[in-house]
């Protein structure tokens, strides 16, 4: 169960695995997560790579461009998989295209336990893919496509890489959930991708920084407020509204 005295916490989850699909034997061999409470970033990550005892296959490096030389003094799914549940634990997973990602990891749990059901049974989930299709139907969702429909920079995803994946994925995320990010005005109202909007670029604020100051109007300022409410009720005849 979530721990509801540190607020909402959801984790950003993003694998990169030696192929497309479990049933054949492909493994995990890089994990990423990023953690968000109350959907803001707290700045703890999770981010491991794993020896998947097999071979990458060569379509697969070059997606993510791990080689098989890169994983040979890495740990094994076995040695990992406690620490990152423990990170997972009790949170809601942010996924994109979430089949294949937890379809991957319930595969790696069910060869240490073949008991073991679904991660889905102690972890809601969030397909963000389902989002984006829900948001922009018969548009491309892909996170590359999400990235420029929101404004997201993503100019150092040359390949794909599991931790930076996720926390691209967290800034799209935030953007398409949060409501309206930026005004569009005198849209020509065309639904491609060409449409006007984009949101600008994140900008987090410091925690450290001060707290904005609260001025308070003044007597002779509340005063004059009032004046010139009372001037537009009688000029429209005592119907204003605040008069009601």
């Amino acid at each position: 169960m979530q721990d509801n005295s540190v607020g909402h916490r959801q984790i950003v989850l993003d694998t990169e695995t030696t192929g497309l699909d479990p049933k054949q034997g492909h493994k995990i061999i890089e994990i990423g997560c990023v953690e968000m409470i109350n959907r803001k970033l707290t700045g703890k990550h999770y981010h491991q790579y794993i020896n998947p005892q097999r071979e990458v296959d060569a379509g697969a490096i070059e997606v993510h461009g791990i080689t098989n030389e890169m994983l040979e003094d890495k740990p094994i799914y076995a040695q990992i998989s406690g620490e990152f549940m423990a990170f997972i634990a009790g949170a809601e997973l942010v996924i994109h295209n979430a089949p294949f990602d937890v379809g991957f990891i319930d595969h790696e749990l069910r060869l240490l336990d073949p008991s073991h059901q679904t991660i889905a049974l102690n972890n809601n989930i969030v397909d963000s893919l389902l989002l984006a299709r829900g948001k922009h139907p018969g548009q491309r969702n892909s996170l590359d496509a999400l990235c420029k429909r929101y404004g997201v920079d993503n100019s150092q995803r040359e390949l794909h890489g599991a931790l930076l994946d996720a926390e691209i994925l967290a800034d799209v995320y935030l953007l398409m959930t949060g409501g309206q990010t930026a005004l569009s005005l005198g849209s020509s109202g065309n639904s491609g991708e060409s449409e006007s909007n984009q949101a600008g670029e994140i900008h987090r604020l410091d925690a450290s920084r001060p707290a904005l100051p609260v001025i308070a109007a003044t007597e002779q300022e509340l005063a004059r407020h009032q004046d010139k409410l009372a001037q537009i009720d009688k000029a429209c005849g005592g119907s204003s509204l605040w008069s009601q």
